[in-house]
């Protein structure tokens, strides 16, 4: 059964109201899923960078420091061992690849059971008109006042590259800002409420910003 929330505007009035979709908003809840697919999510974005030389990767050491014998000091090949300072590390950690691979059918089930949970906690607030005309962080604490989220993590999904909007936000350090076309599993669930452009309801999936085509997508 669909689930039918309030549309509100920038002033917190109800203005009207929406069926949001059961393929996006309704369903199992599945822990499991979601679990997995933050995992990867989390994994894929480390560098993986790091890297330390060994022996045979630091400059200079070609002489032997000393002779074998007869100077009554451990015998050394090289003042680059492990065991000198300025010398190579022995065991040392080198580029890893951290990514997990995720198939889309999953992907698709953790979002949609991460926007259940969302609508089945009344965390989901869908807006009419979000957008702001020019860039003005006052405007966008007033507004999210007026929507009863002037606290808390706040996950904003707008239908498009809205400049004044983002820009509007992108200052508050509690707001999270994304296009309907990068919505994700770990931003949802990182957030305590989710506010949706109406107009970008329907393109939840699609890849697509509003305006845009599925040619200009594919391109």
């Amino acid at each position: 059964m669909a689930s039918t929330v309030d549309v509100k505007d920038l002033q917190g009035a109800t203005v009207g109201s929406i069926d949001l979709p059961d393929e996006w908003f309704g369903g199992e809840v599945k822990v499991h899923v979601m679990h997995q697919v933050v995992t990867a999510q989390l994994a894929a974005a480390r560098q993986g960078t790091h890297k330390t030389k060994t022996r045979g990767e630091v400059a200079g050491g070609g002489a032997k420091p000393w002779r074998q014998k007869g100077t009554g000091r451990a015998r050394q090949g090289s003042i680059r061992s492990p065991q000198w300072v300025g010398g190579g590390v022995a065991h040392g950690r080198t580029p890893s690849d951290w990514s997990q691979r995720v198939n889309k059918k999953m992907k698709r089930s953790a979002l949609r059971s991460a926007l259940a949970d969302r609508v089945n906690n009344e965390l989901v607030t869908v807006v009419r008109g979000l957008e702001f005309a020019s860039p003005r962080t006052k405007d966008a604490v007033t507004a999210l006042g007026a929507l009863g989220l002037a606290e808390g993590k706040v996950l904003v999904v707008l239908a498009d590259k809205h400049a004044g909007t983002l820009l509007s936000l992108r200052n508050l350090e509690r707001v999270h800002t994304l296009t309907v076309d990068q919505l994700n599993t770990y931003d949802v669930l990182n957030s305590d409420a989710v506010v949706i452009d109406e107009a970008a309801i329907e393109l939840i999936g699609t890849g697509r910003l509003a305006g845009q085509s599925t040619e200009e997508v594919s391109q």
